[in-house]
């Protein structure tokens, strides 16, 4: 017979909530390292990245979606649909909820969508930020979340200090299956490189900018390759896509300040994911209304 201590559990689990909720900080707390984008602007994730905890009694796969929203244009609707793909096929679901905002229509609306996969799927409710309220207000939180929907567990934590991190793990852990792992030791995450890349150039073009820009930003990586007379050297050429001229001046900057900006905080970041150095070239291009043509969005991986 075996002993609890023998069992192995692997399996897949997803945060869901309102944009910026604290998803991806959640993510990246668990993981131990940046593998989803965080950024203060809501609706930044766009693509289901996968972060991997490793422990000695389980492998934990966290698919990390897009805020789910009311849709407005095609771009919105694809990105609802992937979080209901992405619903029905993991093995427990967190549903976030920040302490310092009341539950709204939002949180309620996104119950409704859950209270569908929750007769098969264990939901989570979870109390993200805690560190920016007094427990009073984390205590009522808790209350109001309760009221939503019935969940398996509540539990609240703070990504930012720590907070409760290792227990949502358990939790999180204890409602996969028993099995093996599924990803080699050491990756931290099943995307392309390239995805990973493009994504911290996207969050370092969003930082500082105002608000019109997060749904109009697109990037792609155009080339990555070995600088020929070096081998401690890459030459990562990508393009911005935005929608409006008035948009590639806000991206560029004057003179050409901004961009600058944004490449040097990206390098910083893909430096470390790709442990060598890079070159990073970037340039901006206009897609017109690329987010409500079929082509375009396909072309720019959506």
């Amino acid at each position: 017979m075996t002993s609890s201590a023998d069992v192995h559990r692997s399996g897949f689990a997803c945060f869901v909530g309102r944009p910026n909720a604290g998803k991806s900080t959640l993510t990246n707390r668990l993981v131990g390292s940046k593998v989803a984008i965080t950024s203060s602007k809501p609706q930044t994730t766009r693509h289901a990245i996968r972060g991997i905890v490793h422990r000695p009694d389980a492998q934990l796969i966290i698919v990390d979606t897009p805020g789910l929203h009311r849709p407005r244009t095609l771009l919105g609707r694809r990105l609802n649909d992937l979080v209901y793909e992405t619903w029905s096929e993991v093995d427990v679901v967190g549903f976030c909820v920040p302490a310092d905002q009341k539950v709204g229509p939002g949180d309620r609306f996104i119950a409704e969508q859950l209270k569908k996969v929750s007769r098969r799927t264990p939901v989570l409710g979870i109390v993200t930020k805690t560190d920016l309220v007094g427990k009073d207000q984390v205590a009522q939180q808790l209350l109001d979340l309760q009221q939503v929907m019935e969940f398996a567990e509540l539990v609240p934590v703070s990504a930012v200090d720590s907070f409760q991190v290792d227990v949502l793990a358990d939790l999180l852990v204890g409602q996969l299956p028993e099995g093996p792992q599924l990803y080699p030791d050491g990756e931290l995450t099943d995307e392309p490189e390239t995805t990973l890349i493009a994504e911290l150039i996207r969050e370092a073009a969003l930082e500082g900018v105002r608000d019109e820009l997060p749904h109009s930003l697109a990037v792609t990586i155009e080339e990555m390759i070995p600088r020929e007379d070096r081998d401690d050297l890459i030459d990562v050429h990508a393009v911005l896509y935005v929608e409006r001229s008035s948009q590639k001046s806000i991206v560029i900057g004057s003179g050409g300040e901004r961009l600058r900006a944004v490449g040097t905080q990206a390098r910083k970041h893909i430096q470390a994911l790709l442990g060598t150095k890079i070159y990073l070239d970037l340039h901006v291009k206009v897609a017109k209304d690329w987010q409500r043509d079929p082509k375009q969005l396909r072309k720019l991986g959506f």
